[in-house]
This record gives structure tokens, C-alpha cells and sequence, in this order.
């Protein structure tokens, strides 16, 4: 392959786009220590977020993530665990009664991590989930249920407890503003 000597659009787009991000730096500077205000930040309310009420200094630390608003005093990470997969196949099916079923998903509390995943199928009893170790304390946490198949429909509904073992929240509601909370369920026929 023969090359012109000519620089190529992505090249010539990358250029442009790192000059057009040095030019507005250079403007911003300049518009601040004027003491104006720079256009493409006020406008679009980047500059100065209007939600913030106020800011309060502490002489300690604390430890999760909170947020201070007029409609929800504490806004923290809440435990939430979600099937991901029920992983089904004709092979599962033909073996019969019985064939374990992985069942799977991820859980997360924040810093907090997560002591245990239990599954429920239909309406029976809370069966523990396997964990995989995360890869670090604040990521999801994969877990895996077998289920033994039984040919029909199924809900399989999935809760996670927090690193002190308190149970996730059981009551749903919307993720805003203070992040979604409730169970999670799959019904699927076989």
C-alpha cells in the first residue's frame, strides 16, 4: 500500500481537536482574570452548579457516600443485586429433571461490599448463592446459583445482604433521587 505523504482524516481531526481544546483553555484564562464571564461554560450552567446549597466543613472523617439535599437528607450507595443470566440450552433440557441450571448475576453495596447473595425459585425457601472474591473492595460482585431444573415457569428473584449483613432494601423505588431499591426477579418458561 502506497501512502500520499498527506496527513489522514484521523490525524488531521485529532489535531483540530487538541488545538480546539488548547484555544478554549487559553480563552478561559484569559475571560477569568478579566473577571467576565466565558460564555460556553455560564451558559450551559458548567461554571457554577446552581443545585449547590451549601457546603459544610467537619473535623472528622466518615465513612460511605452522602449528599446533603433539600429532599433527601442521606443519599447513600444502596445494596442491589440483579440476576444477570439463567443459563438455559436444549442439552439442559434433553438431560431432564434435576441438571443444574447456573443461575447468575452481580451484587454491590458500595464500600460496604457484600457478605452474601440468596436466590429464591418461585415461592420457596432463600438458597445461598456462590461468590466469586471481587477485585477489589468497592467493584460488583459476581455471584452463581445451580439450580436443579425443573421443566415449567419460574420467578427467580435474587437479594444481597451488605458487608455488616444487613439485608438490602425490600420495598421498591424509582432510582431517583436517592438510587433505586427492591428485588429482582426473572420469570422464565422452560
Amino acid at each position: 500500500m502506497k501512502r500520499s505523504g498527506k496527513p489522514g482524516i484521523l490525524a488531521g481531526a485529532a489535531a483540530g481537536a487538541m488545538l480546539t481544546a488548547a484555544l478554549i483553555g487559553v480563552f478561559f484564562a484569559a475571560w477569568q482574570l478579566a473577571g467576565l464571564p466565558f460564555a460556553p461554560f455560564d451558559v450551559y450552567g458548567m461554571k457554577q452548579p446552581k443545585w449547590i446549597e451549601s457546603i459544610e466543613a467537619t473535623d472528622r472523617w466518615e465513612p460511605g457516600y452522602w449528599v446533603v439535599r433539600g429532599w433527601d437528607k442521606v443519599a447513600r450507595m444502596k445494596a442491589t443485586s440483579v440476576i444477570d443470566t439463567v443459563g438455559m440450552d436444549m442439552n439442559i433440557i434433553s438431560a431432564g429433571r434435576g441438571t443444574p441450571v447456573s443461575i447468575g448475576g452481580i451484587a454491590h453495596a458500595g464500600a460496604r461490599g457484600i457478605s452474601r447473595v440468596e436466590v429464591q425459585i418461585d415461592d420457596g425457601p432463600w438458597q445461598q448463592a456462590a461468590l466469586r472474591t471481587p477485585l477489589s473492595e468497592l467493584t460488583w460482585v459476581l455471584w452463581r446459583y445451580d439450580w436443579p431444573f425443573e421443566p415449567g415457569e419460574h420467578t427467580f428473584t435474587v437479594r444481597c445482604y451488605d458487608g455488616s449483613d444487613t439485608p438490602q432494601i425490600v420495598t421498591p423505588a424509582p432510582p431517583g433521587p436517592s438510587g433505586a431499591t427492591g428485588l429482582h426477579s426473572v420469570r422464565q418458561r422452560f
